[in-house]
């Protein structure tokens, strides 16, 4: 028989013990269930349950998909990050993040973006990708890192004038780093870590592994900038830390081109000039792999417009089906579902409802890549969302793959320059399959962005 001691309840009785979890919710409810005053007028939502908000309807997987199940055109959130940081460009604010996006700007502008400067570089890019893919003769391979690391060969062109082989240890290190914590950040345990981080801190590696990756980046990135400062040339800039450096050395006192802003701006290029793209064109493969005679269309348009010229950005507006299909891969791929969280600056006054300085909120880019208002068939590939009746391309308003507005992505013309002149130079050079027996998985990993998921493919050259 257990001993029970004076003022304290027999939990093995099973009746005590519902009596007790009854007690627990209404004292839990009495406290966090209470419906508070405010004087915001905020959006209606789901009615939250005491201390865990709104976490059990919640897709821990696919948050995104939860999310637009919702009719509210925002949503109010906490914010999704297992850390916070202010420098940079992507979660910086308020007068720090205007003068860096401004400088930003200006520089990608100054080393190439939107020039037959970097165009040139993406096409000799290309030579080395497309020499990559025809070396496997055309047998099974991944071309998870062999896409990366081309992409993220022209960001850091303009970062730091340099390109990496496809094998470097350094560049395979921070692609490494670069996917590990989007796969980390996008995981289930980091939505329960970022709704309960006081309960969660003491059972989750998340926030350790992700500052760990975090600090690797920065550390190389202080070491290269660190090399430029040694050798810099006021007269003679020749990528963005060049020009950064400049800054920093008019700046008097330092108050926003400081060694901390540069490197959370390196790393903020690196990873988004690397990721959404790279991402983008796995997932371009995969689709044409699936879509045989949509890839036959492609490369029927290309040997019509270039022939076996390089393709050239001119080219574009003479292949509206081509450009149909990227605008189609990007829309149906989604790469960046939730977008990124976001906060106001002021109080509000949006659609009848006040919402307050300082909260948090996700404009949903899943909401309008698969508004059924402009695309009649958003859950299917469709590359005719994007052509009238006669075949010409058309723009939709619904497009928002790069986010809009003020905080939209600062790289957007050079992504679509990439897209374009990687994708036809791939579809010109080779047909893409599957492997003998394998079959196309359309489902998208779990993470931050929405890659494919681990697969191999086959490049049967053409030409």
């Amino acid at each position: 028989m257990r001993e029970t001691f004076p003022g304290t309840m027999d939990l093995s009785d099973p009746t005590t013990l519902v009596l007790s979890v009854i007690l627990c919710f209404f004292v839990a409810l009495f406290f966090y269930g209470r419906k508070r005053s405010s004087k915001y007028n905020l959006p209606p939502g789901p009615r939250p349950l005491p201390i865990i908000g709104n976490l059990h309807i919640l897709d821990l997987k696919k948050p995104h998909q939860t999310l637009h199940q919702e009719m509210s055109v925002i949503i109010l959130c906490a914010l999704f990050s297992p850390l916070v940081i202010s420098t940079g460009i992507m979660f910086a604010y308020d007068d720090n993040w205007k003068m860096m996006r401004r400088f930003t700007l200006s520089a990608l502008r100054d080393f190439g973006m939107g020039k037959e400067t970097i165009e040139n570089k993406i096409t000799e890019e290309c030579d080395f990708l497309v020499e990559k893919f025809r070396s496997y003769n055309g047998e099974p391979f991944d071309n998870f890192i062999l896409i990366n690391a081309a992409v993220a060969n022209i960001i850091v062109s303009i970062l730091l004038s340099h390109r990496f082989t496809y094998e470097d240890p350094t560049l395979v290190k921070l692609l490494k780093i670069v996917n590990e914590n989007l796969r980390l950040i996008g995981s289930p345990m980091a939505v329960l870590y970022n709704a309960f981080p006081s309960i969660m801190r003491w059972c989750s590696r998340i926030q350790k592994k992700v500052a760990k990756n975090i600090n690797e980046m920065y550390v190389f990135i202080q070491e290269t900038f660190t090399s430029r400062r040694k050798e810099l040339d006021v007269n003679d800039q020749r990528n963005l830390i060049d020009a950064f450096l400049v800054k920093q050395q008019k700046e008097s006192p330092q108050l926003y081109f400081t060694n901390e802003n540069l490197t959370t701006l390196v790393s903020d290029l690196f990873a988004a000039g690397m990721e959404t793209t790279s991402t983008t064109l796995r997932w371009s493969l995969l689709l044409m792999i699936k879509y045989p005679e949509i890839q036959r269309k492609v490369q029927s348009e290309i040997e019509k417009v270039i022939g076996a010229a390089e393709p050239q950005v001119i080219h574009r507006k003479q292949m509206p089906y081509t450009d149909a299909v990227i605008h189609e891969i990007q829309r149906f791929g989604n790469i960046v579902p939730t977008n990124l969280p976001h906060a106001t600056t002021q109080d509000v006054n949006f659609r009848g409802y006040l919402l307050p300085k300082g909260i948090h909120v996700i404009a949903l880019l899943t909401s309008v890549l698969y508004d059924k208002d402009h695309f009649v068939k958003p859950d299917e590939f469709y590359p005719e969302h994007f052509l009238d009746s006669s075949g010409n391309f058309v723009r939709k308003e619904a497009f928002l793959p790069f986010s809009a507005g003020k905080r939209s992505c600062v790289g957007e013309s050079l992504a679509k320059m990439e897209l374009f002149l990687f994708f036809t130079r791939l579809m010109q050079n080779f047909t893409f399959q599957a492997p003998p027996g394998a079959t196309v998985d359309l489902t998208p990993a779990l993470g931050f962005t929405a890659g494919p998921l681990p697969h191999k493919i086959c490049a049967l050259p053409r030409v």
